[in-house]
């Protein structure tokens, strides 16, 4: 019977997309309507899907060199629009921001729209609970007086990991490992006073990185969910098991804690020290608790230490620039200054700063940002974007635009010497954090620990690959983040 029955439960997907398909395609042919921006030709029901193995900037960087900056997709039933100039990211990031800051929010997200709008990130920036999350964050984690409360903290973290370092001297270290934990760290004293990994437990921060990384993977999978809906609630990659999965154990590293915290509060016997106690201030229950750091931690950690990992590695590529930093930095912090003032200074080098910009125009962390969805059909120049496409900007593109940059697959800091370019989101040739309504909120915490780290595994330390070890690379994949194609294990020596 189920045999039998199996070709007519195919055939209503099939005439739902026939039907999708010629009711797109009258639509978009009225020619009282502007067109929409050029594109390959899209086939009946998978429209373009076959054009693309994934969706990778790379794979959108070739396509646009055909179809120009502005380009139009066909996947399944959904509408994609991509942006690969500094000119067109202008027009969606800012003149056009209040139509098309909404979120297109992956299927893998195993919660419900009314949920996403109580809980998440993902949710409209018109939504009150999506403003009050926004402000609460700014104003206790990323302002000034949030960023100066968490600074001597962040200089223990780090101190901590040279000091780790200098017990490794002459040993293979894995540099991605020691980074994540410590920025783990950091991040957890900042939400919840404590360390959850450990650097002396060797490969401690593995299972995390696995968690943590899963989510990742299954929000940014191309999820054929997202373009055929109709099959969405079959789960067939089983990306949405994968991130509920992933989830739960990524919010068992801080159950403990907020239940700890929480019997504290009620008993009367303790005083506010961090971000969790504002939130249990303010009544947000464990499961508002649980998303929120879900979310700051997938979207910061990552990100953070792949930026790190990978000026590492183009200093290492690149040895004019690393023995310039050095230089610079020797000359500014002689090490009778660095024992009598903060270590946080070192992020403040112009030289140092110019590394870490010209890593984020080659290796952006979100190469296309995170999805944005427009509320209803505008115009952007003389294109259509039409209500509910799904709307990406190539800001790896962008920074690799010649029109742009000299030499543009360089690694050059000296370009960003005297030049007033910032990734602040005002220079839309320049857009690692993206700009607008869906800016980072975290940009102003990574622009100052970032440059801390780095600054200070080159300050103190020289570095070298290991005997036959594999030179590392960056991998560039279609990820919040890039993953190195090889362990990033380096041997650090000291430096007198």
């Amino acid at each position: 019977m189920a045999l039998i029955m199996l070709p007519f439960l195919l055939l209503f997907p099939l005439l739902y997309f026939i039907y999708k398909h010629k009711k797109s395609s009258n639509s978009t042919s009225n020619s009282n309507s502007p067109q929409l921006p050029p594109g390959p030709t899209p086939w009946p029901i998978l429209g373009n899907i076959h054009h693309i193995k994934t969706m990778s900037h790379v794979t959108l960087y070739n396509l646009a060199k055909s179809y120009g900056p502005l380009m139009s997709l066909k996947l399944g039933t959904k509408r994609v629009i991509i942006a690969s100039s500094s000119s067109f990211a202008l027009q969606i990031l800012k003149v056009n921001d209040r139509i098309l800051s909404a979120r297109d929010v992956p299927s893998a997200v195993p919660l419900t729209r009314s949920e996403i709008d109580q809980l998440s990130f993902w949710s409209d920036p018109w939504i009150d609970q999506w403003k009050n999350i926004r402000t609460k964050c700014r104003v206790e984690l990323f302002s000034s007086k949030g960023l100066d409360s968490q600074a001597r903290m962040w200089e223990e973290k780090v101190t901590e990991m040279v000091e780790y370092l200098r017990g490794k001297e002459g040993m293979v270290v894995d540099v991605e490992e020691l980074v994540f934990v410590t920025i783990f760290n950091v991040f957890s004293n900042a939400y919840f006073s404590r360390d959850f990994l450990k650097l002396e437990e060797e490969f401690g921060g593995n299972e995390v990185r696995v968690f943590l990384r899963g989510i990742i993977e299954a929000l940014l999978a191309f999820n054929v969910s997202e373009f055929i809906p109709v099959l969405g609630k079959f789960d067939f990659q089983g990306l949405r098991k994968k991130h509920k999965e992933m989830s739960i154990k990524m919010h068992s590293l801080w159950e403990p804690a907020v239940k700890e915290r929480r019997e504290k509060m009620e008993s009367g016997n303790y005083s506010k020290q961090d971000f969790l106690d504002t939130l249990l201030e303010d009544g947000f229950n464990d499961v508002q608790i649980n998303k929120l750091f879900e979310e700051l931690f997938t979207a910061g950690i990552d990100t953070t230490t792949s930026t790190i990992n990978r000026t590492i590695i183009e200093l290492m590529n690149n040895p004019d620039s690393m023995n310039k930093l050095q230089h610079e930095l020797d000359t500014e912090f002689n090490q009778e200054l660095l024992s009598n003032c903060n270590l946080l200074q070192l992020s403040t080098n112009y030289y140092l700063q110019a590394c870490v910009k010209e890593t984020l125009r080659l290796h952006p962390p979100a190469p296309l940002l995170l999805p944005h969805r427009a509320r209803e059909t505008c115009q952007v120049m003389n294109y259509t974007i039409p209500q509910n496409a799904h709307v990406l900007v190539n800001v790896w593109a962008i920074g690799r635009d010649p029109s742009m940059w000299d030499e543009p697959l360089e690694y050059r800091p000296e370009r960003f010497i005297d030049s007033s370019l910032d990734f602040k989101g005002n220079d839309f040739e320049f857009l690692p954090f993206s700009a607008g309504r869906r800016i980072c909120p975290g940009l102003p915490m990574a622009a100052k620990i970032v440059p801390l780290v780095i600054g200070s595994l080159i300050r103190f330390f020289n570095w070298t690959r290991p005997p036959h070890g594999n030179d590392a690379d960056v991998h560039e994949v279609l990820r919040a983040t890039s993953n190195m194609i090889h362990p990033f294990q380096l041997i650090p020596t000291a430096r007198k």
